[in-house]
């Protein structure tokens, strides 16, 4: 099992950056993917940003260079850095660990977005 703590979230206006982290523990496997997704309500979860251990990075199709994810393995931390956001990026959005074939999700934190 992967624990997944998220942390960052909160409310900002149109314009406005947040930085949202994530720290897994557990049985991670040397090899693994960790990233974000997000969820708005009547909506379905999409991919924000995934980065794997070799450092391969995929973003969601919305992604216009405004978001930007890095990791820290030494504490297995992954962080996502939110620039220039708008009312349509507010969501709910959950840190993943994709292993082994098993993905595990975090709890999630609110992101609100005021125009």
């Amino acid at each position: 099992q992967v624990q997944l703590v998220e942390s960052g979230g909160g409310s900002v206006e149109a314009g406005g950056s947040m930085r949202l982290s994530c720290q897994a523990s557990g049985d991670i496997y040397s090899i693994h993917v960790m990233g974000w997704y997000r969820q708005a309500p009547q909506k379905q979860r999409e991919l924000v940003a995934v980065i794997s251990t070799a450092e391969n990075i995929n973003y969601g199709g919305f992604v216009q260079g405004c978001f930007t994810i890095s990791r820290a393995d030494a504490k297995y931390t992954v962080n996502l850095q939110m620039n220039n956001l708008q009312p349509d990026d507010t969501a709910v959005y959950y840190c993943t660990n994709i292993q082994q074939g098993n993905n595990f999700w975090g709890p999630g934190t609110q992101v609100t977005v005021s125009s």
